[in-house]
């Protein structure tokens, strides 16, 4: 079994998520990428989009305004200059 992905969601505000994932889905600024476990190191712009953070069966997708994506040895970190949780509409 492939191993978890640490990834760290992070606004000017506060840090919106924090835990270990399967895999995170963004939208870069030269197109959507996924980064998975032991992904080779990166760093790339983000645009405006949503972030999709899976864990099992569980989807969570947090909205995006602009910012920078840094995948290293560690994890990947999202420092975003807004982010925010998409919620269900009721």
């Amino acid at each position: 079994m492939a191993g978890k992905l640490s990834f760290s969601l992070v606004s000017p505000e506060r840090e919106v998520f924090n835990g270990l994932v399967d895999q995170v889905d963004a939208p870069g600024a030269e197109g959507d990428f996924g980064v998975l476990a032991d992904h080779a190191p990166f760093m790339t712009a983000l645009r405006e989009g949503v972030v999709t953070v899976i864990d099992g069966g569980s989807r969570r997708q947090f909205e995006v305004h602009g910012g920078f994506a840094d995948v290293t040895p560690a994890g990947l970190t999202i420092l975003a200059e807004q982010a925010s949780e998409v919620t269900a509409a009721a």
